[in-house]
């Protein structure tokens, strides 16, 4: 069964700004990165309780290439997340 996924508005302005600074680094990075974030969150729909719970009842899913964490979690069949995080960031900014 694939899980629905819903972003919530915080994630949303993560990504894009995340999406501005890597086009900034190099034309194309940016959109590079889309790609990958929507590869993980594909596998995160198909497959929600792959990734670990590091504090109840939320889930993270490390991406590999960009130092980024998708904070997520499972409500039924929905996967809501809350945060694109950068992992680069100050970690008591991270999500509760």
């Amino acid at each position: 069964m694939k899980y629905s996924l819903e972003i919530k508005d915080e994630a949303n302005l993560e990504t894009i700004e995340a999406y501005l600074y890597y086009e900034g680094k190099r034309k194309g990075l940016g959109e590079e990165f889309l790609e990958h974030l929507d590869t993980y969150f594909d596998r995160i729909r198909a497959n929600p309780k792959h990734f670990p719970k590091k504090r109840k009842p939320y889930r993270e899913a490390f991406i590999k290439r960009f130092p980024f964490l998708i904070i997520y979690e499972i409500e039924k069949n929905k996967v809501i997340v809350y945060s694109v995080f950068n992992t680069w960031q100050n970690p008591d900014k991270k999500k509760k």
